[in-house]
């Protein structure tokens, strides 16, 4: 059987363990000295298949005007409010481990878990993130999404690299199996 495609969770979080304030900004995040890309061009190519929640969704196209940030990708949309296609994205409100077995099954790299924190849980309670790589911004902002729900279940990971881009300290986890 040829290899399963890994779902991944590619994200910048505070030191303090959070993805956004409490109103979605990430302007803490960009006044962040950083170095190139922190890995981001790298990560893109292991990658043909992006899932996230609609708020991300949402944030995400106002963040570029408009204009799909992910063109030669799959992006699928979690949203129990908006259903089928629009223009290169696919919604749904499937639930989640159907949803990640038949994409892991089809051909191609990798499928990118944007975010958010709620979509994140639920792809984590169903034990199917195979790889975390976390940048780590020096800044804490006290309050806000955190990156983890609380769980009442336990994952393992063994730390597979640290790399640094700047001030961003990024950590790669893989699934121990």
């Amino acid at each position: 059987m040829p290899n399963q495609r890994r779902i991944v969770c590619y994200i910048a979080i505070s030191l303090d363990g959070y993805i956004a304030t409490e109103d979605d900004s990430l302007e803490w995040l960009f006044k962040v000295e950083g170095e190139g890309d922190a890995g981001y061009g790298e990560f893109i190519k292991t990658i043909d298949t992006v899932v996230m929640g609609r708020r991300t969704y949402d944030w995400v196209m106002e963040a570029e005007g408009g204009k799909d940030p992910y063109p030669d990708k799959e992006c699928y949309v979690f949203s129990t409010t908006e259903h089928g296609r629009k223009e290169n994205v696919k919604y749904t409100d499937e639930e989640i481990l159907p949803f990640a077995e038949r994409l892991r099954r089809e051909p191609g790299k990798d499928i990118w878990v944007v975010g958010g924190g709620s979509l994140l849980h639920g792809f984590l309670k169903e034990k199917l993130i195979d790889e975390f790589i976390i940048s780590i911004a020096p800044t804490l902002i006290g309050k806000g999404i955190p990156l983890f729900q609380e769980l009442d279940f336990q994952i393992d990971y063994r730390l597979k690299s640290v790399r640094q881009f700047g001030q961003f300290a990024q950590l790669h986890y893989e699934l121990k199996k």
